[in-house]
């Protein structure tokens, strides 16, 4: 049996990236909430006062969002601090850009095609 190269793969195998990062997302967000939820419990009891839907809320949605904007800075300073650095022409990335043309012009050289031309060496 001969398998199609060009058939789509299914769903779940095309997206299994996406839905295991899904999954660890949802499952660290839950255990999140339930240990905010036993330390704001604990906090309230501590203080002889019951916790409330609202008090719960609100600070499992601060702590969530506080979480999220400190990792989505340092992700977006990265990529753009690369990016940038990239753009300018960081000594690393000029050293990658050199190696990589002097492995492709080696490796044309190789199969008798001029690198500065383009065209086959006779």
């Amino acid at each position: 049996m001969q398998v199609n190269p060009f058939r789509k793969p299914r769903w779940t195998r095309a997206y299994s990236f996406a839905l295991v990062t899904g999954g660890l997302f949802l499952v660290s967000w839950a255990a999140q909430a339930w240990f905010q939820l036993l330390a704001l419990r604990a906090d309230a009891a501590d203080h002889g006062q019951v916790l409330t839907a609202g008090q719960f809320w609100a600070q499992f949605l601060a702590s969530t969002f506080e979480n999220w904007q400190s990792e989505f800075l340092q992700l977006v300073w990265q990529a753009a601090g690369l990016a940038l650095f990239y753009h300018w022409g960081s000594s690393q990335s000029r050293e990658s850009d050199e190696r990589i043309e002097a492995k492709l012009d080696a490796l044309l050289r190789q199969r008798g095609v001029d690198p500065t031309s383009g065209a086959e060496a006779e």
